[in-house]
Protein backbone atom coordinates (compact mmCIF):
# COMPACT_ATOMS: atom_id res chain seq x y z
CA UNK A 1 0.00 0.00 0.00
CA UNK A 2 2.88 2.38 0.85
CA UNK A 3 6.08 1.87 -1.13
CA UNK A 4 8.90 3.71 -2.90
CA UNK A 5 6.30 4.69 -5.52
CA UNK A 6 4.43 6.67 -2.85
CA UNK A 7 7.38 9.08 -2.53
CA UNK A 8 6.87 12.23 -4.61
CA UNK A 9 10.11 13.98 -3.58
CA UNK A 10 13.09 13.25 -1.35
CA UNK A 11 16.37 14.89 -0.39
CA UNK A 12 18.67 14.87 2.63
CA UNK A 13 16.21 16.94 4.71
CA UNK A 14 12.71 15.81 3.83
CA UNK A 15 10.34 13.44 2.05
CA UNK A 16 7.01 14.33 0.42
CA UNK A 17 4.65 11.35 0.25
CA UNK A 18 1.40 10.68 -1.58
CA UNK A 19 -0.69 9.16 1.20
CA UNK A 20 -3.31 6.57 0.26
CA UNK A 21 -6.73 6.73 1.89
CA UNK A 22 -7.39 4.39 4.81
CA UNK A 23 -4.14 4.80 6.72
CA UNK A 24 -3.38 6.95 9.76
CA UNK A 25 -0.47 9.37 9.70
CA UNK A 26 0.57 8.53 13.27
CA UNK A 27 -0.91 6.20 15.93
CA UNK A 28 -3.93 7.32 17.94
CA UNK A 29 -4.14 6.50 21.68
CA UNK A 30 -5.15 2.98 20.55
CA UNK A 31 -1.51 2.65 19.43
CA UNK A 32 -2.10 1.22 15.95
CA UNK A 33 1.04 -0.22 14.40
CA UNK A 34 0.05 0.23 10.75
CA UNK A 35 0.56 3.95 10.10
CA UNK A 36 2.03 5.99 7.26
CA UNK A 37 4.98 6.92 9.47
CA UNK A 38 5.73 3.27 10.31
CA UNK A 39 5.42 2.25 6.64
CA UNK A 40 7.76 5.02 5.52
CA UNK A 41 10.32 4.01 8.12
CA UNK A 42 10.17 0.44 6.77
CA UNK A 43 10.74 1.71 3.21
CA UNK A 44 13.93 3.45 4.40
CA UNK A 45 14.92 0.41 6.45
CA UNK A 46 14.74 -1.78 3.34
CA UNK A 47 17.27 0.53 1.72
CA UNK A 48 19.59 -0.18 4.62
CA UNK A 49 19.14 3.29 6.12
CA UNK A 50 18.84 3.91 9.81
CA UNK A 51 16.97 7.20 9.29
CA UNK A 52 13.63 7.85 10.99
CA UNK A 53 11.06 10.24 9.58
CA UNK A 54 9.04 12.87 11.45
CA UNK A 55 5.60 14.02 10.22
CA UNK A 56 5.28 17.80 9.82
CA UNK A 57 1.46 17.74 9.70
CA UNK A 58 -1.34 15.19 9.45
CA UNK A 59 -4.11 14.09 7.15
CA UNK A 60 -7.24 12.26 8.30
CA UNK A 61 -7.24 8.50 7.92
CA UNK A 62 -9.74 8.80 5.03
CA UNK A 63 -8.05 11.72 3.25
CA UNK A 64 -5.58 10.94 0.46
CA UNK A 65 -2.81 13.11 -0.93
CA UNK A 66 0.37 14.99 -0.13
CA UNK A 67 2.06 15.02 3.26
CA UNK A 68 5.51 16.31 4.32
CA UNK A 69 7.96 14.35 6.45
CA UNK A 70 11.24 15.64 7.84
CA UNK A 71 14.36 13.53 8.32
CA UNK A 72 15.36 15.27 11.54
CA UNK A 73 13.58 16.89 14.50
CA UNK A 74 15.21 20.23 13.57
CA UNK A 75 13.81 20.15 10.02
CA UNK A 76 10.44 19.04 11.38
CA UNK A 77 10.34 21.99 13.75
CA UNK A 78 11.16 24.46 10.97
CA UNK A 79 8.42 23.14 8.68
CA UNK A 80 5.88 22.95 11.51
CA UNK A 81 6.63 26.62 12.27
CA UNK A 82 5.72 27.47 8.65
CA UNK A 83 2.37 25.75 9.20
CA UNK A 84 1.87 27.63 12.46
CA UNK A 85 2.38 31.07 10.92
CA UNK A 86 0.41 30.29 7.76
CA UNK A 87 3.26 30.14 5.25
CA UNK A 88 2.37 26.71 3.88
CA UNK A 89 -0.13 26.81 1.01
CA UNK A 90 -2.36 23.77 0.58
CA UNK A 91 -5.03 22.91 -1.96
CA UNK A 92 -7.48 20.03 -1.90
CA UNK A 93 -9.93 18.53 -4.34
CA UNK A 94 -13.25 17.69 -2.67
CA UNK A 95 -16.53 16.20 -3.85
CA UNK A 96 -19.47 17.71 -1.97
CA UNK A 97 -23.14 16.80 -1.85
CA UNK A 98 -25.53 18.84 -3.98
CA UNK A 99 -24.92 21.53 -6.55
CA UNK A 100 -22.93 24.51 -5.26
CA UNK A 101 -24.27 27.79 -6.66
CA UNK A 102 -21.37 30.22 -6.21
CA UNK A 103 -18.41 29.79 -8.60
CA UNK A 104 -16.13 30.76 -5.69
CA UNK A 105 -16.56 31.85 -2.09
CA UNK A 106 -14.97 32.07 1.35
CA UNK A 107 -16.35 30.24 4.37
CA UNK A 108 -15.51 31.94 7.65
CA UNK A 109 -16.98 30.17 10.67
CA UNK A 110 -15.01 29.72 13.91
CA UNK A 111 -14.23 26.14 14.95
CA UNK A 112 -14.01 25.55 18.71
CA UNK A 113 -13.94 29.35 19.15
CA UNK A 114 -10.91 29.69 16.90
CA UNK A 115 -10.74 31.60 13.61
CA UNK A 116 -11.23 29.28 10.63
CA UNK A 117 -11.26 30.37 6.97
CA UNK A 118 -11.73 28.18 3.90
CA UNK A 119 -11.71 29.43 0.31
CA UNK A 120 -13.13 27.35 -2.50
CA UNK A 121 -13.58 27.39 -6.26
CA UNK A 122 -16.18 25.38 -8.17
CA UNK A 123 -14.59 23.14 -10.80
CA UNK A 124 -17.57 21.18 -12.04
CA UNK A 125 -21.19 20.42 -11.23
CA UNK A 126 -22.10 16.76 -11.64
CA UNK A 127 -25.38 14.92 -11.10
CA UNK A 128 -26.16 15.40 -7.38
CA UNK A 129 -22.63 16.50 -6.40
CA UNK A 130 -20.04 19.21 -7.06
CA UNK A 131 -16.29 19.01 -7.60
CA UNK A 132 -14.43 21.86 -5.91
CA UNK A 133 -10.89 23.06 -5.27
CA UNK A 134 -10.44 24.02 -1.62
CA UNK A 135 -7.78 26.25 -0.09
CA UNK A 136 -7.85 26.46 3.71
CA UNK A 137 -6.28 29.66 5.07
CA UNK A 138 -6.22 28.20 8.58
CA UNK A 139 -5.54 24.66 9.76
CA UNK A 140 -8.19 23.62 12.26
CA UNK A 141 -8.85 19.93 12.79
CA UNK A 142 -11.51 18.67 10.33
CA UNK A 143 -11.89 22.26 9.06
CA UNK A 144 -12.90 21.44 5.48
CA UNK A 145 -15.36 18.75 6.57
CA UNK A 146 -16.98 21.00 9.16
CA UNK A 147 -17.16 24.09 6.96
CA UNK A 148 -18.89 22.35 4.06
CA UNK A 149 -21.34 20.71 6.42
CA UNK A 150 -22.12 24.18 7.80
CA UNK A 151 -23.00 25.58 4.37
CA UNK A 152 -25.26 22.62 3.60
CA UNK A 153 -22.89 20.72 1.30
CA UNK A 154 -21.21 17.94 3.32
CA UNK A 155 -18.45 16.00 1.60
CA UNK A 156 -19.41 12.78 -0.16
CA UNK A 157 -18.72 9.88 2.18
CA UNK A 158 -19.12 12.10 5.26
CA UNK A 159 -20.34 10.08 8.24
CA UNK A 160 -18.87 12.02 11.16
CA UNK A 161 -20.45 15.43 10.56
CA UNK A 162 -23.46 14.33 8.49
CA UNK A 163 -25.64 11.28 7.95
CA UNK A 164 -24.32 9.11 5.13
CA UNK A 165 -27.85 7.96 4.27
CA UNK A 166 -28.80 11.55 3.37
CA UNK A 167 -26.38 11.62 0.44
CA UNK A 168 -27.76 10.71 -2.99
CA UNK A 169 -24.24 9.72 -4.10
CA UNK A 170 -22.59 6.94 -2.10
CA UNK A 171 -18.84 6.91 -1.52
CA UNK A 172 -16.89 4.64 0.80
CA UNK A 173 -14.75 7.35 2.40
CA UNK A 174 -14.63 11.12 2.73
CA UNK A 175 -14.03 12.42 -0.82
CA UNK A 176 -11.07 14.67 -0.01
CA UNK A 177 -7.65 14.67 -1.66
CA UNK A 178 -4.68 16.89 -0.75
CA UNK A 179 -3.66 17.85 -4.29
CA UNK A 180 -1.07 20.65 -3.89
CA UNK A 181 1.35 21.86 -1.25
CA UNK A 182 3.87 24.72 -1.25
CA UNK A 183 6.43 25.51 1.46
CA UNK A 184 10.03 26.65 2.02
CA UNK A 185 12.84 24.12 2.19
CA UNK A 186 14.08 23.94 5.81
CA UNK A 187 17.76 23.94 4.78
CA UNK A 188 18.13 26.43 1.93
CA UNK A 189 14.84 28.37 1.91
CA UNK A 190 13.86 27.38 -1.66
CA UNK A 191 10.12 27.47 -2.33
CA UNK A 192 8.99 23.93 -3.12
CA UNK A 193 5.65 23.15 -4.75
CA UNK A 194 4.25 19.68 -5.36
CA UNK A 195 1.06 18.35 -6.88
CA UNK A 196 -0.66 14.98 -6.81
CA UNK A 197 -3.11 13.41 -9.24
CA UNK A 198 -6.59 12.69 -7.95
CA UNK A 199 -6.89 9.41 -6.05
CA UNK A 200 -8.05 6.42 -8.11
CA UNK A 201 -11.33 5.92 -6.24
CA UNK A 202 -12.33 9.56 -6.78
CA UNK A 203 -11.44 9.28 -10.47
CA UNK A 204 -13.54 6.13 -10.74
CA UNK A 205 -16.54 7.94 -9.29
CA UNK A 206 -16.24 10.70 -11.90
CA UNK A 207 -16.17 8.09 -14.64
CA UNK A 208 -19.00 5.95 -13.27
CA UNK A 209 -21.72 8.57 -12.84
CA UNK A 210 -23.40 10.71 -15.53
CA UNK A 211 -22.96 14.48 -15.58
Amino acid sequence: MVSEKSIVYEDESLIVVNKPSGILTVPTPKNEKYTLTACLNKVLEKRGLNTKVFPCHRLDRETSGLIIYAKSPAAQEMIMEQFKIGQVKKKYIAFVQGLIKNPSDTISFPIENKKAITKYKLLQRRKDYSIIEVEPSTGRTNQIRIHFKMIGHPLLGERKFAFGKDSKVKFRRVALHASEIQFRHPADGRILCFSSKLADDMNRLIGSLPH
